[in-house]
């Protein structure tokens, strides 16, 4: 079974084909091993194909995906986790979520479907995503797989202490996406004297942050090699407990992905 790497790639909105392909084996090339996509993406096969032409083998890469919105009904699961891994070209994920628990949701119908699919071997692991507090309760009581991930909005503008909390009492992994805030980080005064302190980017500050937390695993998105490699140094930068500390007393608060139909509102 591939190894979870805590700092790993993520695709969302790279959907140019030659893009998509060059950054995914960029990433590996440069020592990324987790690398995450979602079929809402409409980028599994780019995905795919980077991997493939990465000089990395296949069982060293953790690859994750995602379950559309529309594809949460039991049949739907299994149909449409089938396409991902024929469009993946793999036998396997190492980790399937379900995106957003909205729409065709319903957690008696779409976990069993993920219970069958670890027990056939098809995903190696469950994961949820965007689930509230209420609604990760329900999923753990439903699944008897246990929830190796739950992936959310998180950054130092968006702190996650509940769910985090959570994740520690469950020793299962807080994957924070959009974690560098969309770019926003960069404005943070406390970021950017870290990172002149570090001689680092508030971005590698904020990935740091965020590695320095228990059970926190984070998924950047880049697409150009300098950005893929600048924020791979993230691995490099060593906050001390007061640097965390001055990262966890910011107070402003902004969540970037909202929308009406979302689990929280």
């Amino acid at each position: 079974m591939s190894e979870f790497h805590r700092l790993g790639l993520g695709t969302y909105r790279n959907t140019d084909p030659d893009a998509c392909r060059t950054a995914v084996e960029t990433a590996l090339e440069a020592g990324y091993r987790h690398v995450d996509t979602a079929q809402m993406y409409d980028n599994e096969s780019y995905v795919g194909e980077g991997i493939a032409a990465a000089d990395v083998a296949r069982e060293d890469v953790f690859l994750a995906t995602k379950l559309d919105t529309d594809n949460l009904a039991r049949d739907a699961v299994h149909e449409s986790s089938a396409a991902s891994l024929e469009r993946l070209d793999t036998d396997y994920v190492d980790l399937l979520y379900v995106h957003w628990p909205i729409d065709s949701y319903d957690a008696a119908e779409t976990l069993p479907a993920l219970d069958t699919l670890r027990t056939e071997g098809a995903i190696r692991n469950v994961g949820l995503s965007n689930f509230t507090p209420e609604l990760l309760d329900e999923a753990i009581e439903t699944l008897d797989a246990p929830v190796f991930a739950h992936q959310v909005e998180m950054h130092p503008l968006l702190q996650q202490e509940a769910l985090h909390e959570r994740a520690v009492a469950d020793d299962h992994w807080l994957v924070a996406y959009c974690p560098v805030a969309r770019g926003q980080v960069a404005d943070v005064p406390e970021l950017v004297e870290l990172g002149e302190k570090h001689d680092a980017t508030p971005y590698q500050v904020s990935l740091a942050w965020l590695l320095s937390k228990e059970n926190v695993a984070a998924i950047p998105k880049a697409t150009s090699k300098q950005h893929i490699v600048e924020n791979y140094g993230a691995l490099d930068v060593e906050l001390s407990e007061a640097d965390v500390a001055k990262i966890d007393r910011i107070e402003r608060e902004e969540r970037l992905v909202d929308f009406p139909a979302a689990p929280w509102n």
